[in-house]
């Protein structure tokens, strides 16, 4: 990942994590969030299947603010942003993550908050997985889960 035409950032193998933070995010999204990508298993074990996650294979994570995600595209040709959070809350809930991946024992490098990146990836397989914290509070089914 460069800024300004300066390296600031890069991992070998691992996960590049986009991360969009929706204005009705909070810290148990995050919790949540880190907890999904530290045991996601999707790293091939001896016998070649999808069973390891990023700790046992050995991996490291770039972490990168991208706002963006959360474009509303259903009418016109303009995105809207209406669904984004805050930059306060993005940044807090940003660091967050960070904070908790690292407790967890990652390895993790960031981008920086707000800046324009400029973000190289070459996707092994490819593996590309969006993981919503939305889906926390829903069903297998997708219906809304109350008690959540």
């Amino acid at each position: 990942m460069t800024i300004d035409e300066q390296c600031k950032a890069s991992i070998n193998r691992g996960f590049l994590v986009f991360l969009g933070v929706a204005r009705e995010d909070t810290r148990e999204d995050a919790i949540w969030l880190a907890r999904k990508i530290s045991s996601l298993r999707v790293f091939s074990d001896s016998a070649g299947k999808m069973n390891l996650n990023l700790l046992q294979a050995e991996g490291s994570l770039l972490l990168i603010s991208q706002f963006t995600l959360y474009a509303d595209t259903r009418r016109g040709n303009r995105p809207g942003f209406s669904e984004v959070a805050e930059p306060g809350l993005g940044e807090r809930l940003y660091e967050e993550l960070k904070s908790l991946l690292v407790n967890l024992g990652l390895e993790v490098k960031t981008g920086v908050f707000g800046a324009d990146m400029q973000v190289e990836l070459i996707n092994d397989g490819p593996v590309t997985i969006l993981i919503d914290s939305a889906e926390r509070k829903m069903s297998r089914r997708g219906e809304l889960n109350a008690h959540c």
